[in-house]
């Protein structure tokens, strides 16, 4: 049986360490993927993006982090970050146009996977493990979708 699977498909994945450089050369390394395939109009959003998850993931984990950018759509890209911490912080701990989010007017933290959340057509989280579960693989995904709106966006709208 042939699998039918769009054109022009393509995949990157990132190994980053637990190390306060990871968010810049993420960004770096997303640039240059973007511009080699043609989608200079989505750098600056994937790039603020990137930043605010690859941060996230060295700032509330202890270990490497993953990234992953992918042709999703005709339009859009998908990006991923795993890091080894499987709780899932808020505004992600919440399904996408389930209300607002508080976010202390005077905290110093708490504002970057708000952005996230605002800038993102879709995003949403997935955990692995925990502290419970005894499993040796733990953590969690935290992904967006950024283009011209994702399908899965235009259909909630």
């Amino acid at each position: 049986m042939a699998t039918v699977s769009p054109e022009n498909t393509w995949s990157y994945t990132l190994n980053l360490p637990h190390d306060p450089h990871s968010a810049r050369i993420a960004r770096t390394t997303l640039r240059s993927v973007l511009v080699s395939h043609d989608r200079d109009e989505l750098v600056d959003d994937a790039l603020l993006l990137t930043s605010e998850l690859v941060t996230n993931a060295y700032r509330y984990s202890d270990g490497p982090v993953e990234l992953r950018v992918r042709h999703a759509w005709e339009a859009g890209i998908r990006i991923t970050v795993w890091d080894t911490n499987p709780l899932v912080p808020a505004p992600f701990d919440t399904p996408p146009g389930s209300g607002g989010i508080d976010v202390p007017a005077d905290g110093t933290y708490g504002r970057g996977l708000l952005i996230v959340r605002l800038c993102a057509d879709n995003w949403g989280s997935q955990t692995f493990g925990g502290p419970a579960s005894g499993a040796e693989f733990r953590g969690k995904l935290l992904w967006c979708e950024i283009g011209a709106k994702s399908p899965v966006a235009q259909l909630a709208a």
